[in-house]
């Protein structure tokens, strides 16, 4: 994106501005303050994943960052050529290696790609670090291990000074210069110690005169005595100094030498920290990253100009698609130009890889180029109007548009005639929507909300405003053209009546008619919207009595599952205790030792365990295996199953030996022994006992088992049903002739989600309670909706042990075998 006139309207330079304020130090502050919008989507792409990844890791780690690095690019640019760095300069490029070290250790550590690719470009080079740590103290000094040498060589200067101050000590309070002193003091010329001398007492120190009193009293005079002390020392310094020099001229090769992987480094750091900035300034704005378009058109929710300050109303925007060009009414300070500029400033900030102040949702494409014509250009030194100015930046953009730009034109034609500047503003907007651009403009001209009307690739827009307050509101409706409100504005200011009225009827009919036809339909809207918002009220209403509902449903289930659980338990316990009362017995009879009145006794526990088994009756009767007469059954016959489905035969197979039932809309098979004559009297059992009579009928429940448009079929792959079988000590049992009689498969082809995952939820509940062990659930392949709501049941069901697919003889993944 080339036009920089446009981005300076629209201020972008600020948001550059408010970025480098992020960034830690100048490399990234450079890079901040020169960033550009892309008008490539890939790029852009690119930089808004940047962003995303380092907000991410922000988020979740605070502390990482570039802190204490430097800017050492000049030094390792000097070092490159041959230069000599100071001590300073070598501490900086050690600071920014410790930096380095620490963020390329936090990057790769890290999952997000791009930001474990940048760690990858970080050279923390623990070789050159090391070398510094030994050389350079943290105050910017060489240490004493930057060579073998200066540590000795720094002694050797100590203790010369010291015979040297110590020698001029006694020189100064021993009493050998008398009172030639001026003061007893020491002090230092010319990188030489000296005493104060009067000079009236010259002759009396033998020595060599550095410096003199401004006066000309007083002689600054190293004695000869203390002058090869002097001597030494300062030979001493020199050959420190010549040391220093040769260990920084070996520590700038060294640098110099790793320049490429400097430079490389600081470039990583300095984009780390763009990254971070970037991330800083969308949490301080509450920003998102809006969403790609699945067409060139805009979609602005709740959006927020950066600029603004105090309390901002977010505004919704829409332009594409439908439309490609947007009319913006309505009075002065209405919010018509911020509404442009939030909607430009947003589409550049996009394309530089920032997130924008608007809510999640909002969408924006990458335009080609972002062209404004904001603000007034008029200039007494050019001789420039205020629409010759306008024109100006319009004949540029003009001949820079092409498909897909996007082109924001404030207060269009204004400045001149308003006829004629109302006619080039529809002949421009025209010229846009043809381009191929979006283009959105603000105008006071009624003749551009007629054209917005009547125009299909154009809409109306206004900005609210409030007669009550004289203020405005800043929210932009889209649909509907906006008013200046001026006649209003006026009678609230106190203007007489009679000439607003006259300015009223000044208004052609048209006019009149057009005012009053948009107050209405604004009238009828605010109505509309109120009457949405209570159905929107309404419905979530609803959507939390459905939760509610839901959450309750969840509880009793959770309650009834919890007491089945308890149950069984129970049931265990007594089970245990009989099983403990027989073993006795058996020991009992093996000794020989069980008499009549002790037989008896074990008769009353066993009863008693009995009736404390949950659901037990206390009836001492024990179940007499019932027959049924000899019956020829045929198909279409009326039949009644011991479980008490009844139904009509529909098939006999095997010989005669099992038979296909169908009852209502579901079909079972069975045994013909387990069949009856419904008109026939029959026994029911009761707990452990038997009780004769009629029996009443029983046919399925719609709610226990699936309904659907299609039969189900009950029953396994041989045609078989499940017994409930009746275990004694010992393990296996033979099947209760009482027992309640069980399909051993559940089909539920055919029926809605929410139909199947009830049957099955309560056909899980009779096989359990049937003492079943194994079922198989039919579900078919389909769309696999069906089969994975059944799996997810299966998954936390308490009654369920594991499930698996079905084999290739079972039904395939068709099918779903269940262990209970």
């Amino acid at each position: 994106m080339t036009d920089a006139k446009s981005q300076a309207l629209l201020e972008f330079p600020e948001v550059r501005r408010r970025l480098a304020e992020h960034t830690s130090f100048a490399p990234s502050r450079r890079l901040a303050e020169a960033l550009q919008p892309s008008s490539d989507p890939v790029l852009v792409k690119r930089w808004l994943d940047e962003t995303d990844e380092a907000r991410g890791l922000l988020s979740e780690r605070p502390g990482v960052g570039v802190g204490g690095a430097r800017d050492i690019g000049q030094w390792v640019e000097r070092a490159a050529r041959g230069g000599r760095l100071d001590a300073g300069n070598l501490l900086e490029v050690l600071v920014t290696l410790e930096a380095a070290g620490r963020l390329a250790q936090a990057l790769g550590e890290e999952r997000r790609p791009l930001l474990h690719a940048l760690g990858r470009e970080i050279q923390p080079l623990p070789a050159l670090r090391g070398r510094l740590e030994l050389s350079v103290d943290p105050s910017g000094e060489l240490l004493d291990s930057a060579s073998p040498a200066l540590g000795g060589l720094r002694r050797q200067v100590r203790i010369v000074y010291e015979r040297l101050r110590n020698r001029l000590e006694q020189l100064v309070h021993g009493g050998e210069l008398g009172g030639a002193l001026q003061e007893p003091i020491i002090t230092l010329r010319n990188g030489r110690y000296v005493v104060p001398v009067r000079a009236d007492a010259r002759g009396r120190v033998k020595g060599i005169v550095h410096d003199q009193s401004g006066s000309g009293q007083t002689l600054f005079i190293e004695p000869l005595v203390a002058f090869e002390l002097g001597n030494a020392w300062r030979e001493a310094q020199l050959a420190v100094q010549a040391e220093e020099e040769r260990i920084l001229d070996e520590l700038s090769t060294l640098v110099g030498g790793h320049a490429p992987a400097l430079r490389q480094t600081l470039a990583a750091l300095a984009s780390f920290d763009l990254w971070a900035a970037k991330a800083r300034l969308a949490g301080e704005m509450d920003a998102v990253r809006p969403e790609p378009p699945a067409r060139h058109e805009v979609e602005l929710l709740s959006a927020r100009h950066p600029g603004l300050g105090g309390r901002v109303v977010p505004i919704d925007l829409h332009l594409g698609g439908e439309f490609s060009a947007l009319v913006i009414t309505g009075p002065n300070t209405g919010g018509k130009t911020v509404a442009l500029r939030t909607l430009g400033l947003l589409s550049l900030m996009h394309q530089a890889g920032l997130h924008v102040p608007a809510s999640v949702g909002s969408r924006l494409p990458v335009f080609p180029d972002v062209f404004a014509d904001i603000g007034d250009e008029q200039s007494i030194a050019q001789s420039l109007s205020t629409f010759s100015g306008h024109l100006r930046s319009i004949v540029r953009i003009v001949e820079a548009v092409r498909p897909g730009c996007l082109v924001l034109l404030d207060e269009l034609g204004a400045g001149t005639d308003p006829t004629e500047g109302s006619a080039l503003a529809q002949s421009l907007l025209d010229h846009f929507i043809r381009a191929g651009a979006l283009v959105a403009a603000t105008t006071h001209y009624a003749e551009l909300k007629t054209y917005a009307h009547n125009t299909p690739a154009a809409r109306n827009a206004s900005v609210e405003f409030d007669l009550e307050t004289l203020s405005p509101t800043y929210h932009l409706q889209i649909g509907l053209p906006g008013t200046s409100h001026a006649f209003a504005i006026a009678e609230r200011l106190g203007l007489r009546l009679e000439l607003v009225a006259d300015a009223r009827a000044r208004l052609t009919r048209a006019q009149q008619e057009f005012e009053s036809t948009l107050a209405s339909i604004k009238d009828a809207q605010g109505k509309a919207a109120e009457a949405m918002e209570r159905a929107a009220r309404a419905e979530e209403r609803a959507r939390e009595a459905q939760r509610e509902a839901e959450l309750e449903r969840a509880r009793a289930r959770r309650e009834r599952d919890e007491a089945f659980m308890a149950a069984r338990e129970e049931a265990e316990r007594a089970l245990a205790r009989l099983r403990g009362e027989i073993r006795a017995a058996r020991e009992m009879l093996g000794r020989e030792t069980l008499t009549e009145a002790r037989l008896d006794a074990i008769e009353r526990q066993l009863d008693a365990s009995v009736a404390a088994l949950p659901g037990a009756h206390t009836s001492s009767s024990r179940p007499v295996p019932q027959t049924n007469p000899a019956v020829v059954w045929r198909e279409g016959m009326r039949v009644r199953t011991r479980d008490g489905w009844e139904g009509t035969l529909a098939s006999l197979d095997r010989g005669g030996a099992r038979a296909t039932v169908e009852a209502g809309p579901m079909r079972i098979s069975v045994d013909t022994a387990d069949l009856v004559d419904p008109s026939a009297p029959s026994t029911e059992s009761d707990g452990g006992g038997m009780r004769s009579g009629t029996r009443r009928t029983r046919r399925p429940d719609a709610a226990e088992l699936p309904v659907s448009g299609r039969r189900g079929d009950f029953g396994d792959s041989s045609g078989a049903t499940t017994k409930r079988a009746r275990a004694d000590g010992n393990g296996e049992g033979k099947a209760s002739p009482g027992a309640r009689i069980l399909p051993s498969s559940l089909d539920l082809r055919g029926a809605r989600v929410e139909e199947a995952v009830e049957a099955l939820d309560r056909y899980l509940d009779l096989a359990a309670t049937s003492g079943a062990g194994r079922v198989t659930v039919v579900h078919g392949h389909g769309s696999g909706a069906l089969r994975d709501a059944v799996r997810s049941l299966l998954a936390g069901h308490p009654l369920v042990r594991e499930w698996r697919a079905g084999d290739r003889s079972e039904g395939g993944d068709g099918a779903t075998i269940v262990s209970l």
